[in-house]
């Protein structure tokens, strides 16, 4: 199957003022699609591997020829990480529920839960991710760098899960807007995340 962007169920102004417009549209129009355009490419020459979802795709990274690892694991990465972004994103959702009691139950609060997430966040070196992935029915947080995604594993990613809720801290995410204030970035991420969706997927396994 070939890879199609996602659509948006939001148009580009929905995130304003936490994440402007213009920033939505290019990271949207642009970065995720040629994610996908180079993915496309390259699963051209592994018909073994076409039937797969973008998900199935990266947690069968060992099986790509190793000339083929790297591009592939960064640009379907970069697909299977934006498409769980745009959904985790919306505002007007509450963080309420099991998902809230088991959040309490893992890190303490609520506060030290968006400490620890923020803190990851800012710490992550470069370009990369920060995640909150449910593993053996347990909450943590975890960085991976470029498009990595925890599904893809331990030897890929020296780190694991499934993730319930990522955070683009690429620079193309938010530069327009904070320019090098990654933290009011990170701080604003909270007014537009989709409590629903994560809940949603923290059912999911």
């Amino acid at each position: 199957m070939k890879f199609i962007l996602p659509t948006l169920q939001y148009k580009f102004d929905a995130l304003e003022p936490f994440i402007d417009k213009q920033t939505m549209e290019i990271h949207y129009t642009k970065h995720h699609q040629t994610y996908i355009n180079n993915a496309n490419n390259i699963l051209e020459t592994l018909p073994q591997l076409a039937h797969l979802s973008v998900d199935e795709l990266i947690q069968k990274l060992d099986q790509v020829p190793l000339d083929k690892q790297t591009i592939l694991r960064n640009n379907a990465g970069g697909h299977a990480n934006h498409s769980l972004f745009w959904k985790c994103l919306k505002q007007g959702t509450t963080l309420q529920g099991k998902l809230k009691t088991i959040i309490e139950r893992d890190f303490g609060d609520i506060n030290k839960f968006k400490k620890t997430f923020e803190s990851t966040a800012m710490t992550c070196f470069g370009s990369g991710w920060t995640w909150l992935v449910k593993k053996d029915k347990i909450l943590s947080i975890v960085s991976t760098a470029n498009q990595d995604n925890p599904l893809m594993g331990n030897v890929f990613t020296n780190t694991s899960g499934f993730p319930i809720l990522g955070l683009d801290v690429w620079e193309h995410a938010y530069y327009l807007k904070y320019q090098n204030r990654r933290c009011d970035y990170i701080e604003s991420f909270w007014n537009v995340v989709n409590w629903d969706e994560v809940a949603i997927r923290f059912d999911l396994v």
